[in-house]
């Protein structure tokens, strides 16, 4: 199947939106390496610790600095590139900051969803877009059991609020103006809690234990006990990239919601996730706090199995092996002084031969 999806991605031209961000600076490496042309857009980023610029992807990719809600050098930008495929990542990606900042919460997940779907219904070069939301779009339950696709979307906070917005715009959009008018494969993409290399997000789990070890502080952990479906952030991508070949092949019957999550046995919670950190690590401390004002579901899981049945695709990894890759990442990059490019390129190489 590898050698198939490079294949179809040589010298394809794609847009991946949030280029500038976590997940987007891994998903940008990979399609570069394996021959598309990749166009990035991105939000203006701290250069010293963002790892779309610790890759180089500035100088390997074309790119643009530009707000998802601005619509008139957003449609600008894609009329000039013609994009085939569409990766929509940009967002405001954290919980925390939905409750500090409700509105640009909402303006840059749901808002830019709306603009960059009004400007591609019009685009006649698109075949296949990728909306990624968020494992938060479901309306709480707080059950053990695994949300199918089916599930009422929903959401307690801002956050979980605007992805949920941001999937019913894409629902509308495809059942309205590309499901009938143009062939053009439209899928949203929910993904669990992902982690890997190259996260310095503030109040995310990895990146504050990576920042507090090495700079021999004390982790402090707030709810050591909520479970989360952990995943490495290539196991998502490689779902995202067969998904959107399958919508370019055939967009009728892969256009809907796909959960893209980790097995059963991988939902950890978080008091085990840091002890691994610190024993593969070598060192760290650890404390409780039970401040913790802001709303979060205590169990969160997502059954996969329609991604496993229609596309193949199924998790490479188990919790330790990411956990284990993650840290090394940031070991090999901040203790050995290894060049971030070839340890993020070694590591999709690592994670394609599992």
């Amino acid at each position: 199947m590898e050698k198939m999806v490079n294949k179809f991605y040589k010298n394809k031209r794609i847009l991946v939106t949030g280029a500038t961000g976590f997940k987007g600076s891994w998903l940008c490496l990979w399609l570069n390496e394996i021959g598309a042309k990749v166009y990035g857009i991105g939000y203006s980023p701290n250069k010293n610790k963002n790892l779309f610029y610790k890759l180089k992807l500035n100088k390997k990719i074309k790119y643009s600095l530009i707000d998802i809600r601005n619509f008139k050098k957003l449609k600008k930008t894609i009329k000039s590139f013609k994009p085939e495929i569409v990766f929509h990542m940009a967002a405001q990606p954290l919980i925390i900051k939905g409750y500090t900042d409700p509105f640009d919460t909402y303006t840059i997940n749901s808002y830019g969803t709306l603009n960059l779907l009004q400007i591609l219904k019009s685009d006649n070069h698109i075949k296949s877009i990728i909306c990624i939301t968020s494992d938060k779009c479901y309306k709480s339950n707080n059950s053990i059991k695994g949300f199918i696709e089916e599930d009422s979307l929903g959401g307690e906070d801002p956050y979980s609020g605007s992805k949920a917005c941001a999937e019913i715009i894409a629902n509308t959009y495809y059942q309205s103006f590309f499901k009938n008018k143009k062939k053009c494969g439209l899928a949203t993409v929910r993904a669990g809690n992902v982690i890997g290399g190259g996260d310095w997000s503030e109040n995310r789990l990895i990146p504050d234990c990576i920042k507090s070890i090495n700079s021999n502080k004390t982790i402090i952990l707030r709810n050591p006990h909520f479970n989360r479906p952990w995943q490495h952030v290539l196991e998502p991508l490689h779902g995202y990239l067969i998904l959107a070949k399958k919508l370019y092949e055939n967009p009728y019957k892969f256009s809907s919601g796909w959960n893209f999550g980790s097995e059963k046995n991988t939902v950890t919670d978080v008091l085990t996730v840091v002890r691994s950190i610190i024993k593969i690590w070598g060192k760290g401390k650890l404390k409780f706090t039970k401040k913790n004002k802001y709303y979060e579901q205590k169990n969160l899981q997502l059954n996969i199995n329609k991604a496993k049945k229609r596309l193949l695709w199924r998790p490479k990894l188990s919790i330790f092996e990411s956990i284990n890759l993650t840290v090394k990442w940031y070991k090999q990059t901040l203790i050995d002084k290894k060049n971030p490019y070839l340890v993020t390129k070694n590591q999709i190489k690592e994670f394609l031969d599992h």
